[in-house]
């Protein structure tokens, strides 16, 4: 999907197939969050399964959901050099310098356990295409922040999209793609969510409605079907 062209005994690389598999696994599904709360939302005006995904793939696109690993690679590039790091934390913390982006989860109050997964494919895929100074930026941001006392004492640890930009920049893809990325491993979730609606009509949110969704409508494929789109 990503570099083959027409060569048949094409093999793609088994350490970038890896780091894909490692982050749509681990974007797939994730409680509660606001897409997903999107979905349900959405599906309990009893719509189908499609207009209640686009509800949720827009809710993902917001840089305080699944566009974070977008603005963390512009806040990399904002810094610029590693040298620059300590400034921009204390601009950070002066309130100067907008969110350290990357940082903290509403969830997890220590390392958030999906970063340090990625940050080893992370460190397996630069190790193939070649280091990224962005790579660079990032740990030492990692580590002042964790060193300084006003983050540790918010706990504002690395979350999953700290290093996840940083391999998707790695793989070729551009910056405005990557909420696109986090949204196909993601939509198994929602649907996952739009099942359970299914499964359980009488099911309520909290101040939604009822979870009831419209099935999707059923698409009949044929062979005759087949043969005219191959004409």
């Amino acid at each position: 999907m990503l570099f083959k062209m027409s060569e048949p005994q094409y093999k793609p690389d088994p350490v970038l197939e890896r780091a894909i598999e490692v982050l749509f696994i681990l974007h797939a599904d994730h409680e509660q969050n606001c897409s997903a709360n999107a979905m349900r939302s959405v599906g309990s005006s009893r719509v189908d399964p499609y207009s209640a995904t686009a509800a949720a793939a827009a809710a993902l696109y917001g840089p305080l959901h699944g566009g974070a690993n977008e603005a963390v690679i512009r806040m990399l590039r904002e810094i610029g050099d590693k040298s620059r790091v300590s400034e921009f934390v204390k601009r950070v913390r002066a309130g100067e310098a907008g969110r350290l982006m990357g940082f903290g989860h509403r969830v997890y109050k220590s390392y958030d356990p999906r970063a340090k997964i990625i940050k080893r494919a992370a460190d397996d895929v630069l190790g193939l295409v070649g280091t990224n100074p962005l790579l660079e930026i990032a740990l030492e941001l990692e580590r002042i922040a964790l060193e300084d006392e006003y983050f540790v004492e918010r706990k504002l640890y690395p979350n999953v999209d700290f290093y996840s930009g940083i391999i998707y920049q790695a793989l070729g893809f551009p910056v405005d793609i990557f909420p696109v990325l986090f949204a196909i491993p993601r939509t198994a979730g929602w649907w996952l969510s739009g099942e359970r609606c299914l499964k359980t009509p009488t099911r309520r949110s909290r101040g939604l409605g009822s979870c009831t969704m419209a099935r999707a409508p059923q698409l009949r494929v044929d062979r005759e079907s087949i043969d005219r789109a191959s004409d």
